[in-house]
Order: C-alpha cells, then structure tokens, then sequence
C-alpha cells in the first residue's frame, strides 16, 4: 500500500511539475501547454455547451476553462510518468523512469504546441521531479521491498520536487510574454487633444465609466493572446479577387491614418452587462486595399486571425471597415489584437477580428466560428440604454449609464420611475466624433420613498424607439429595455 500510495504521489508531483516548467519557459502564452490544451478543450466542446456556459458563467466560463486544461496537462503528464515507472520496474533499470518520463512529456507537449522551447522546459521538470522522487526513496524500479520509511521521504521528496518548480516556475512564467508591439506611447498631438476632448465631454457621475473607458472588454476564443512581431506580421487579401494583395506592417502604418472613436459591444453579454466600450483607435480605411485586390463581387468576407479565429459577414460591412494599429494613442495591445485588427462599424464585437493575417473575399455564403455554434452576431448591433450607476444624496436619486445604437446613432434617453407609466428625458453626454460612439446619461429624481422600478430606453437619432420586448443573448444578442428595482 505505501509503495502504491507514493508511486501515485510521485507521477501525480511530476505532472505538476511539467506544467510549471512549461509555465516557466513560456509564461501565459499560446506555447504554454495549459494554455494550448483550453484551446484544444474550447474547440471540441459542442456548442450548446459553449453557448451554456457563455450565457450562464460570462468570464467565469474562461476560468473554468482554463481550470480544466491544466488539469488533463497534470494527468496527461503524470500518466506519462506512470507510464515510465512501469518501463523502468520492466527492465530494472535505475535511470529509465526520469529519461522516459522527461522525453515523453516533451514529445506531446511539442505535439500539443508546436512549441519545443517551453516543452523542453516541461520535460526538463517532469523528468527531474521524479528524479527526485525515485532517489530519495532509496531506489528507482521497485523492486526492492518498499517498506513505511523510504516511502514516506519519497511522498516528502515528490512534493518538495513539485513546490520547488511550481513556485520559481510561477515567479519566471509572470515575467515572460512580453508583447512586441509595447512601445513608448505615441506623442501624438491630435490623440492628446481627442482623448482630452472626451474627458471633458465625460459626465461628472460616480460610478459611471468615462466616454473612453477605463478598461476595454476582452472575449477571446483562446485562453492565451497570440504574441506577434509586428515586423513579421502580414495581412493578405485573397478568394474572389483580381489579384491577391499582401500588406505588411510598416506599409500599413505608412499609410494615411486617422483617429476614430469606436464602440465594441459583445453579441453574448446579459442585456445590462458591461461587455460594450469605446477606445480612440488610429485607422486606415479598409478600401484602399480592396479596390487594389479588385472586389467586385457583393457576397460575404471571411475575417482570419492568428488565434485560428474565423467570422463571416456581408462584403458591403467591409467597405465601410478599418484596420486598426493603435488603441488611445498607443501601439496595439497584445491582449486587443495587436499588431491590427479589424474595426467594422456598427457591428456586433465578434466580427471585429483581432490578430488579423487573412480577409478572403468569398463567392458563396459561409458560416463563421461562431455562427458554426449557433450564434448570428453578424448583423448590425442592438440598440441598448444600461442602468449602471445608481447614487443617492439627501433624499434624491441619480441613476446613470451608457446608450450605443451602432452608427444609427443616440439622440435621446427616456427614464421612467414608476415601471413604465410616466417617461422623462435624461441628460445625455455630448456627442463624440464619429457615427459609431455611445453616449452617457443620466437622470436625477426624488425618492419616492418606497421600492419602484426604473425602466430606460434608448431613441436612435431618427427617433426610432429601442425594442421593448427582450430577448437574451442567445442567438442573436440581447435586445429589450433595462430596468432595476431599487429602495426609496
């Protein structure tokens, strides 16, 4: 039983091991086994789970995710190990367990990410740690009579082994991943003045995001961002084409740019959720570069990224799309799509491709990831007004929030206090520049005194009036008027 019971602990620690070293070597990146697996695990999971679990879990999905692919990693790596305990004991050898065991988990973790630096590092650690294990416990094949004593400095060993790579491992794994496009941030006048401009047009409301949010939404297919160079990226333009066409960074950036607000809302948010934010993205048209492939064709487009990531959407959105390289005056971030992505106006986030390297330009009709899983965010997105800052002072209530209808535009916030009978208008931000930009607003009451629903509804800038009927998410984004109860 001791023997059992320490073997178990000694292929359980090396799986752990190989994992920390694979962390280590390559930190939070595609090339880390965890994150290549959630990759793995996100893509064969049927869609109704995936749609379950965005729906009902948000973020914590992600995590869950994440949780389990680190989790088959240890298994996978620890039976592995166990694997090679039972070569070792078959042909008596002393050094066989941690050779096989530190080549095999190499060998898949390659297989699983292509990558063999961060897997050399998964090996290296697995293989070491139950080195360890097998020396302390005085012998490597078992086949000696395991007795209480040595099993026991080999359960000690093994965990030891493990937490001396798990923390070192954690510590060097935070520290790699640095993004090649992190730069100085750009000096750039006209930024300082837009960005400024939005300060200033922002309301004075606590607990209300400012025009230019804080903190820009992030919805990813895979656990980890890819890391590009941008001195190696390119982007083609291939399919029903005259010609394919391949753009390079510095061409891109070389050519005529402009500064743009733009609002990205997420197709699977809750209705008064806070996946939706506006950045000031620098842009270039994405005409230029279609009229030098000869589109002529009216049919659909297929986004490609380098996260493997495809959305098909309507070539006359594309007409009117960007590619952007900047976010708020900065290079791209990683983790938003760096070095470009793409930006189509009034669309849903989904077609807003990060880590763009493909457009093909399509005859026929074709389904996108997510379409393929039962969504159909490619349209124009919703009109919402969100409730989501509620103050009190001295008996009178402020509730605020943000209002976005795509580049149909906002031009008024109805408020009503009593559930729906009686409506006022609130206060609305002052218009950014551009067709794509939400608006804050906000409206000020007296407590009634007693619990009442507030109810808000957008009106575009024609005066169409938001839908009031909701629906979820679910297949085609969020859709109906927010309301909240609240105390007097």
């Amino acid at each position: 039983m001791h023997e059992t019971r320490s073997t178990v602990v000694s292929v359980g620690a090396a799986g752990v091991a190989g994992v920390a070293g694979s962390f280590a070597v390559a930190g939070f990146t595609p090339a880390f086994v965890g994150a290549a697996l959630a990759a793995v695990v996100a893509r064969v999971t049927p869609g109704v789970v995936v749609t379950a679990a965005i729906t009902t879990l948000g973020d914590l999905g992600k995590l869950v995710n994440v949780a389990a692919a680190l989790a088959l990693a240890v298994v996978l790596f620890g039976a592995l190990a166990l694997f090679a305990v039972a070569v070792a004991r078959a042909l008596d050898s002393v050094v066989a367990a941690p050779v096989v065991t530190g080549f095999g988990v190499f060998a898949v973790a390659t297989l699983v990410t292509g990558a063999p630096l961060a897997s050399l590092g998964a090996g290296v650690a697995a293989g070491g740690t139950l080195a360890v294990s097998q020396i302390a416990g005085g012998r490597v094949t078992g086949t000696d009579e395991a007795t209480p004593e040595p099993e026991r400095r080999r359960v000690l060993a093994s965990l030891a082994a493990a937490a001396a790579a798990v923390g070192p491992g954690y510590l060097l794994g935070r520290s790699r991943g640095p993004d090649p496009n992190e730069q100085t941030s750009v000096d750039d006048p006209i930024v300082r003045r837009l960005l400024d401009e939005a300060a200033g047009k922002s309301l004075d409301v606590d607990g209300l995001e400012p025009l230019v949010s804080d903190e820009f939404y992030r919805v990813d297919i895979s656990a980890a961002a890819p890391t590009i160079d941008p001195e190696e990226w390119g982007l083609t333009v291939t399919g029903a084409v005259d010609e394919s066409v391949e753009l390079g960074y510095d061409e891109l950036t070389a050519m005529e740019s402009e500064e743009r607000f733009a609002t990205l809302r997420c197709v699977g948010e809750p209705l008064n959720g806070r996946k939706m934010d506006t950045a000031l993205w620098t842009v270039v048209p994405l005409t230029d570069l279609l009229d030098r492939a000869g589109v002529d064709g009216n049919c659909c487009v297929m986004l490609r990224a380098a996260d493997d990531y495809y959305e098909e959407f309507p070539l006359a959105a594309l007409r009117e799309g960007m590619l952007a390289y900047r976010m708020n005056g900065e290079p791209l971030p990683r983790k938003h799509g760096a070095p470009v992505r793409a930006l189509i106006p009034g669309h849903w986030g989904e077609i807003n491709v990060k880590w763009l390297t493909e457009i093909e330009v399509l005859d026929e009709p074709a389904e996108g990831y997510w379409e393929e899983r039962g969504w159909h965010g490619t349209g124009p997105v919703n009109t919402v007004a969100k409730l989501h800052a509620v103050n009190r002072d001295d008996g009178v209530i402020e509730v605020a929030g943000h209002a976005y209808a795509g580049t149909r535009g906002v031009s008024a916030v109805e408020v009503s206090t009593d559930g729906g009978e009686t409506w006022e208008e609130a206060a609305l931000s002052e218009q950014l520049p551009g067709e794509d930009v939400w608006r804050q607003w906000a409206y000020e009451y007296e407590s009634p005194g007693t619990a009442h629903e507030v109810v808000v509804r957008a009106r575009e800038a024609d005066g169409t009036l938001q839908p009031e009927d909701r629906t979820n998410s679910f297949p085609s984004g969020p859709t109906g008027w927010v309301s909240r109860e609240l105390d007097g």
